[in-house]
């Protein structure tokens, strides 16, 4: 994210303005309930996870649409809300939030995290996870077998 340091990521996690809130939404014939849940429901799931094991944004937002009753939870929140997340965590030298853990749906490591992938990259590998490289030309990370240690959120 550009300017974190003249950010206040911690402001952004406690404004919650109207969420979490439920809209109707009609897309392509078919009208669902989507959930915008608040950056603090990220938080909230985000520190279930114990060392060693790992969460998806896909597994959150599975969760938070179940919770507030929800067909679907908006994917471009949640990918800004577990963001402000981990800057929130950064900032704080207590109530840290184990961000690290989160990892995008198909394994991969999220490059818009404090540090980038080399910070996640470390903490996970320091954790006991495993991680590989994929593509030559555009290099990703994913933890290997990453399914085999998911957390089952409560």
């Amino acid at each position: 994210m550009p300017n974190e340091d003249k950010k206040d990521f911690n402001a952004m996690l406690h404004n919650s303005k109207d969420m979490p809130k439920v809209k109707d939404v009609l897309d392509k014939g078919k009208m669902y309930k989507l959930l915008i849940a608040a950056p603090l429901d990220y938080d909230a799931l985000m520190k279930q996870v114990p060392e060693g094991k790992l969460l998806t944004t896909e597994q959150m937002r599975r969760k938070l649409a179940e919770r507030y009753r929800a067909d679907k939870t908006c994917p471009l929140t949640a990918g800004i809300f577990v963001n402000i997340v981990a800057w929130a965590s950064e900032q704080r030298t207590t109530d840290i939030t184990p961000y690290w853990r989160t990892i995008k749906t198909d394994g991969e490591l999220n490059v818009k995290y404090p540090g980038g992938v080399e910070a996640q990259k470390a903490k996970l590998e320091a954790e006991g996870h495993t991680i590989v490289q994929r593509g030559r030309s555009k290099v990703k990370y994913y933890v290997q077998d990453f399914e085999n240690a998911l957390v089952e959120l409560k």
